[in-house]
């Protein structure tokens, strides 16, 4: 009983330190885009057709933590992976640390480009879908905290849903998760990824589909690697025997 406990107390104070560790990549990278967020707004905002106004100091200073705390969540990714996989590395075999640590690239990769999927493609056609419904009716006036937020609710979700597959993978590797059971409740996953695009599109049945058709596609892609990934294990461990 005694040993469980020492046991149960260094995993503790291991996953501190992979925390605070986490945590100073986090508070690194913020300070420096906060140091260039002048330079990230003017990136951002260079081609939209609208002038973006301000209704006090609060809503400045709200854009430069919001668009530091962005960049600082992107650059801490694979550092947060990173510390992850030194977690459960020693339940792992010698094979499967190597390929698990592959992971952590690929899931900096994904959330770069399913930014750029939710911004490049997503983002424009629901903006100009919502002002093609002013009509000329209304005086296109938007401060800068509406349309940033707007811009985040378009763009971070599809960031971290592509992240699924490598997740899923990484899962399967250390025995979480398995193809077969993701088989089971993919008529759950299915209505949970379109009750999602749903939720983060506007009411209208093109941007439901544009987003709901990728989505399971990326589930559908986690399912295949998956597989693979579980039978490579099962291949290891027999020939191991």
């Amino acid at each position: 009983m005694r040993k469980k406990e020492m046991n149960l107390i260094g995993h503790l104070d291991e996953l501190r330190s992979r925390l605070i560790v986490t945590l100073g990549a986090f508070i690194v990278f913020f300070i420096l885009a906060f140091i260039y967020v002048k330079d990230i707004y003017h990136w951002i905002v260079q081609d939209i057709p609208i002038q973006l106004a301000v209704l006090g100091p609060s809503d400045i200073l709200w854009v430069y933590l919001m668009l530091s705390c962005v960049v600082a969540l992107a650059g801490t990714i694979p550092v947060a992976a990173h510390q992850i996989w030194l977690f459960v590395r020693p339940a792992l075999f010698e094979n499967e640390r190597k390929v698990t640590l592959a992971y952590i690239p690929a899931l900096f990769i994904l959330f770069i480009l399913g930014i750029c999927f939710g911004y490049f493609l997503i983002f424009p056609i629901v903006f100009n879908f919502l002002l093609s419904l002013s009509d000329e009716m209304f005086m296109n006036f938007f401060t800068v905290e509406k349309y940033f937020r707007f811009l985040i609710n378009m763009t971070i979700p599809f960031g971290l849903l592509f992240e699924l597959p490598v997740v899923i993978m990484f899962l399967t590797s250390i025995g979480i998760l398995n193809p077969y059971r993701l088989q089971k409740v993919r008529k759950y996953a299915y209505f949970v990824l379109v009750l999602t695009s749903v939720l983060i599109t506007p009411p209208d049945f093109l941007s439901d589909i544009l987003v709901a058709i990728p989505l399971l596609f990326l589930y559908e892609c986690s399912i295949f690697l998956s597989k693979i990934v579980y039978h490579r294990k099962e291949n290891n461990a027999a020939l191991e025997v």
